[in-house]
Order: C-alpha cells, then sequence, then structure tokens
C-alpha cells in the first residue's frame, strides 16, 4: 500500500507522520492526528495547529504511537 492510499484509509484521530514534497524541492514532516480527508489531502493536527497536505506531496507516511507520557520533574 503506496503512502497516499494509507492515508485515505486510516480512521480519523489516528496518530500519524506524514512527510511531503516543497515547491522548492525540499521535504517536510507533519507529526500529529488525522482529522479530515478528501480525495486530495489529509489535514494533521499537528502542536503548531492544523497542517493540510495535498496527498499528491505525500512520500511517506506511517501510523505512529501515542506520545510518551510527562516526565516528573525533580525540584
Amino acid at each position: 500500500m503506496n503512502p497516499a492510499e494509507f492515508l485515505r484509509h486510516a480512521p480519523i484521530g489516528t496518530r500519524v507522520v506524514v512527510r511531503s514534497l516543497l515547491e522548492d524541492g525540499g521535504a517536510t514532516d507533519a507529526l500529529g492526528y488525522l482529522r479530515s480527508k478528501d480525495a486530495d489531502a489529509v489535514v494533521v493536527e499537528t502542536r503548531r495547529g492544523r497542517e493540510s497536505v495535498a496527498l499528491a506531496a505525500v512520500i511517506a507516511a506511517k501510523a505512529v504511537p501515542p506520545p510518551p507520557a510527562p516526565r516528573v520533574r525533580r525540584t
């Protein structure tokens, strides 16, 4: 299954990492929760906010486990 197909079939709310190509030829990652999807794009809610990623630009995608629990600070 290619990365775009994975995203088309992943349930909303799945924690994912999505790597996509930028216009300048570089790449960027979006790590967060899948919030919506349509035929052309997905929306991933990251720490920086919601990011829309065009499926045509996706070069890699996979489900990732939940983030680790916060560590207790020593005082």
